[in-house]
């Protein structure tokens, strides 16, 4: 396999593989022993940009830092595309979470596809729940059908409703 395949593929393992490690830790630990850096997304205070979760951002940055380093010491493909694969994640993460569903920025506010919107209805139903415990939707990209159908639904009671 040439480099430029070698390192494609250990990206897009890397991408798609920070999915699992994201619901792993976001069920496991930031909703077990480290819910008290965790919380205050759940309880955010008015008026307050900045949270004790946004220190998570340089706990998930840590290993890609550290296959960047170690693969270019190395001269590896293979560990290059991996650290490019969980830094993409980082950043779309930082996109879709922080600005999109979160508002942060009051970037990308309005969207009518039904992907996205069943996004952020599963994140919604994630934040219902206000302690550590009975949590759902712990992933980012992917989640359950379920919240598919319940946004084309509503779309077509609008139709419906509306007479269209």
């Amino acid at each position: 396999m040439n480099d430029v395949l070698i390192l494609i593929v250990m990206l897009l393992l890397g991408f798609t593989g920070m999915e699992g490690i994201a619901w792993l830790t976001h069920k496991y630990i930031m909703h077990g022993p480290l819910w008290f850096l965790h919380s205050d997304h759940h309880r955010k205070p008015e008026g307050q940009f900045l949270e004790k979760n946004d220190f998570f951002f340089l706990i998930f940055a840590l290993p890609g830092i550290a296959l960047f380093l170690l693969g270019t010491i190395q001269k590896s493909y293979l560990l290059i595309g991996l650290a490019s694969g969980i830094t993409l994640y980082g950043l779309t993460y930082f996109l879709v979470h922080d600005i999109f569903v979160h508002q942060r920025f009051k970037w990308l506010r309005n969207s009518n596809h039904p992907y996205l919107k069943a996004l952020r209805r599963a994140h919604k139903m994630h934040h219902k729940h206000l302690g550590k415990e009975e949590g759902e939707c712990f992933g980012m990209l992917f989640f359950p059908l379920k919240y598919f159908r319940l946004v084309s639904k509503k779309k077509v009671n609008e139709v419906h409703v509306s007479g269209h």
